[in-house]
């Protein structure tokens, strides 16, 4: 896959000092699902608003398709579709004249097919003539995904595109954003729902303090960030971790009946022959092992904790 986009040294500095955004690089592949994570203030909607053309950066270089933001202006954003975290849309028109006027601000002939496509996919097409104002705000966010969807851009940008949606139309959206994928649209995220980044994305990056800490293939950062964690559900419950297991640093539970081992299961060496070993000399007996992967929010929030 080739870069769609490419941002070199990308910088933003405000009027009023504040670094939003150090001298950043990124690549980002064509048709793949970017997940960009990071606190509030970290410099996402920054980056994001700077790549679609809305904020001018202080120094650097961003192409899109080859095209430069800045002196190809037209031809790279026509190939962005935006979803913002703001609800900016004309609450007194209908949603219909919303999605189609959005074409026409690319210069675009009207294509009422290709309109009603986008609210079929969306699930929008029964709420065509409603005005925006009597939308919920669940429909209010698919109005602008239709919004953004509608001079079929390349590139789509979510920005926090399921804040405040219930969980059955998160799970619609997202099952909209695949069907983009399969088309080829190559799709940008920031979300605080993890376990969002951590179903959909192909790659995370993360950012903090207007730097990228890293980016990483979701499953090759798991491999190498993420621990195992082994309960061990004791026979019979204990009232403490006995000296002789103190090396394994094990943790009991509340009512002394799981052990909680964590271990590197692409380590040479995890310890748990040794750990087992130990056990049968404690004479403490298992009745029952389970294990857990870390998920991508426990490694998300370990990469910020070593970052300050």
């Amino acid at each position: 896959m080739g870069g769609i986009i490419e941002i070199s040294d990308l910088c933003k500095t405000y009027d009023m000092g504040f670094e939003a955004l150090k001298h950043v690089d990124l690549t980002i592949s064509e048709g793949e699902i970017f997940a960009l994570l990071g606190p509030n203030g970290a410099g996402k909607t920054t980056l994001i608003g700077i790549v679609c053309g809305l904020v001018r950066p202080t120094s650097g270089r961003v192409t899109i398709a080859g095209f430069d933001h800045q002196s190809d202006y037209r031809q790279a954003r026509s190939l962005v579709g935006l979803v913002p975290q703001e609800l900016s849309t004309s609450y007194f028109e209908t949603v219909w004249y919303n999605v189609a006027f959005s074409r026409g601000l690319f210069g675009l002939a009207p294509d009422p097919a290709h309109v009603e496509k986008v609210l079929r996919d969306l699930s929008l097409w029964d709420k065509k003539d409603a005005r925006i104002m009597t939308l919920s705000g669940g429909m209010k966010r698919r109005v602008l995904i239709a919004k953004a969807l509608a001079h079929r851009p390349r590139i789509l940008f979510l920005d926090e595109p399921t804040a405040g949606v219930d969980v059955e139309l998160r799970r619609d959206m997202w099952r909209h954003v695949r069907r983009l994928r399969e088309e080829g649209v190559t799709v940008i995220l920031t979300t605080h729902y993890i376990d969002e980044a951590e179903e959909m994305a192909n790659r995370v990056g993360v950012i903090n303090k207007g730097e990228i800490v890293l980016v990483e293939e979701k499953s090759e950062l798991m491999r190498k960030l993420g621990s195992r964690e082994m309960s061990l559900h004791l026979h019979d419950p204990i009232t403490k971790i006995p000296r002789a297991l103190a090396r394994h640093r094990l943790r009991l539970s509340e009512d002394g009946s799981r052990l909680h081992f964590t271990y590197d299961a692409e380590a040479e060496r995890s310890g748990i022959a040794g750990l087992v070993a130990d056990l049968a000399k404690a004479r403490i007996r298992l009745k029952d092992i389970h294990t857990k992967q870390s998920s991508l929010e426990e490694i998300f929030v370990n990469l910020l904790r070593q970052g300050q």
